[in-house]
């Protein structure tokens, strides 16, 4: 039966640069210090998600896709994808900042590490006044130039920073050098790769002093030294309808805030559908069957159901699919 929306248990992550906003205010279960990630829907190796409601409670992501394949992904994902789920989706709080890093894209990441590449995109759920991110550069630089500030320590003179707010979205292409300041809690939707090529990380060492790894070399030649504004993505707000975010070949984001009753006709689209709540909560129907989601928790809609029914006093979701 995959006749209703799944929710997982998230996947929480301790992180050097993590903090309290995922509990305080994501409600994320734990007594952990210094979470910096939730894993919302993940296949990846040794981090696949589990069930946390209904008939399929306690089933393993990848055993549900082995199980109804295309009834659970779509036709087209289960032949490309197989039992891997495309998609990793988070939800991230940088307490402070997080390195200055890129992704290679899917060419490079098969070949050096059978790994698919990470083109992502980042919601801004949450975020301190005056906090940052830092996005691209800010002019137009040589690799030589990048090589001698990189070695001088002053990459970050070369770096581009964007002041966020809530609502706020961004489209990080493979290549393009990015990292999320602090003070910031967004969503992140991202190809299934785990895969990171960190640059700079800001001096900083764990308490026995070491620094973490840095991979100069493997970022030499896929990262994007180009400045170019391709990265700022317009939300649009308007009430009970579908919005755009960001359309490609690997995922399609939308915004929908919605007050009353929405149904969502999906009988066109071959893919599951996934709601990632960032405020409000809902009611969410499939076949009479109904889970509330709140903000901070994520939902699985599978690929066979055609119409879901939205019911909420005021909602607002990212809707995502792979088509």
């Amino acid at each position: 039966m995959i006749n209703y929306p799944l929710k997982f248990h998230p996947i929480l992550k301790e992180k050097i640069w993590g903090g309290n906003k995922l509990k305080e205010i994501l409600n994320k279960k734990t007594t952990q210090k210094n979470i910096g990630e939730s894993w919302e829907i993940s296949s990846v190796k040794d981090n696949t998600s589990i069930v946390e409601n209904g008939p399929l409670k306690g089933k393993a992501l990848s055993d549900l896709i082995e199980e109804y394949q295309h009834d659970l992904v779509g036709k087209k994902n289960f032949e490309v994808f197989g039992t891997s789920f495309p998609l990793l989706i988070k939800f991230i709080d940088a307490n402070k900042d997080l390195s200055v890093q890129l992704h290679p894209h899917d060419e490079v990441a098969r070949e050096r590490h059978d790994s698919f590449g990470k083109n992502e995109m980042w919601y801004v759920v949450q975020a301190d006044e005056g906090s940052k991110i830092n996005i691209g550069f800010s002019k137009n630089i040589s690799k030589s130039e990048y090589l001698q500030c990189l070695e001088a320590g002053k990459i970050v003179s070369l770096l581009n920073f964007e002041e966020v707010k809530k609502g706020d979205s961004f489209f990080i292409k493979t290549g393009k050098v990015h990292a999320i300041g602090s003070g910031v809690l967004l969503a992140e939707i991202q190809q299934t790769s785990d895969i990171t090529y960190r640059i700079y990380d800001w001096d900083r060492t764990d308490a026995e002093g070491n620094s973490r790894e840095l991979h100069t070399d493997l970022a030499l030649n896929v990262i994007d030294l180009e400045r170019k504004e391709d990265f700022r993505m317009l939300v649009d707000r308007r009430l009970n309808e579908t919005s755009n975010i960001v359309s490609c070949k690997y995922f399609t984001t939308n915004f929908i805030l919605i007050k009353g009753h929405m149904v969502k006709d999906y009988s066109r689209l071959d893919s599951f559908v996934i709601y990632m709540c960032v405020g409000g909560e809902a009611v969410i129907s499939i076949e009479g069957n109904t889970e509330t989601i709140a903000m901070g928790q994520s939902f699985l809609i599978p690929a066979k159901n055609m119409e879901v029914e939205i019911t909420s006093e005021r909602v607002e979701l990212l809707e995502i699919f792979v088509d």
